[in-house]
């Protein structure tokens, strides 16, 4: 009896269907195993982009924002001197006792910072990158931004003066906290009183904050609309900053951030 032989085509094709049930004949072609020394896109797997690492454009970022605040931060600080209606409750201080011993505002924000951040160590408080850039850079910026502007008398002028200041210390604000590099060296004070108290981080600020301001009224600091208007303000914009130029978190163990950074509190340079 004679068989009849079925094309081999169509044998390749019953059999091509069987295979884990999937018709070959519309699955496309195998994927390939890459060897050592074979590209991924050769695979059909995507190349990564090449250039700098999300990482490292992240710590870019940070770093910009964190001297850009400081710098601004002490610019802002030198309008509101310029202004000469009332300044924020440390240059308060810093202005009094430049008044009694002759130095620049700047110098003496320096010296302030450098001592306050002494006052870390016995309460146990980690300083991160930004803690100690803060101590020299708002007082350089400030001192450099005065050297620039000058003598204002008008009050026509004194007032924009003093509502910029306000405005881009609030911005340099969310600059400098989003950037989290550690808190200034004045924050960090009142943050570790907190901690060793047990007080409300609020509670703490009050009272160093109104101690500061009264001393640096007896030195000769100016006290007036701007300081009230400061404090009723930085609140509110530095959130509203905040929120603007957040950074997304660094990655776990990088060695120039300072860890506990209070998140519910403004931490001001």
């Amino acid at each position: 009896m004679a068989r009849i032989a079925k094309p081999q085509s169509d044998m390749r094709q019953a059999t091509a269907t069987t295979q884990g049930g999937i018709p070959m004949s519309t699955a496309g072609p195998a994927p390939t195993t890459p060897t050592a020394g074979t590209p991924a896109s050769a695979t059909g797997t995507p190349t990564p982009a090449t250039g700098t690492p999300p990482s490292g454009r992240r710590l870019g970022r940070r770093l910009v924002q964190l001297y850009a605040g400081l710098a601004l931060y002490g610019a802002s600080s030198a309008l509101l001197v310029a202004a000469g209606l009332g300044l924020e409750p440390w240059n308060v201080l810093h202005q009094g006792l430049a008044e009694l011993t002759g130095l620049s505002i700047g110098v003496v924000s320096i010296v302030v910072g450098a001592a306050v951040l002494l006052l870390w160590v016995p309460l146990r408080q980690r300083p991160g990158l930004g803690t100690v850039s803060n101590v020299f850079v708002v007082g350089l910026a400030m001192d450099g931004t005065l050297a620039l502007l000058p003598d204002v008398r008008s009050l026509a002028l004194r007032v924009p003066l003093l509502v910029a200041g306000v405005v881009l210390n609030g911005m340099a604000t969310g600059l400098y906290i989003a950037a989290r590099f550690g808190p200034g060296p004045r924050d960090g004070l009142m943050t570790g009183l907190h901690r060793r108290t047990g007080r409300s981080v609020r509670l703490m600020r009050t009272a160093v904050e109104v101690a500061v301001v009264i001393t640096g009224f007896l030195l000769g600091g100016t006290i007036g609309v701007g300081t009230v208007l400061y404090a009723v303000s930085i609140g509110p914009l530095a959130q509203v900053f905040l929120r603007w130029f957040a950074v997304p978190s660094a990655p776990a163990g990088s060695t120039v951030v300072a860890g506990g950074t209070p998140e519910r509190v403004i931490l001001r340079p």
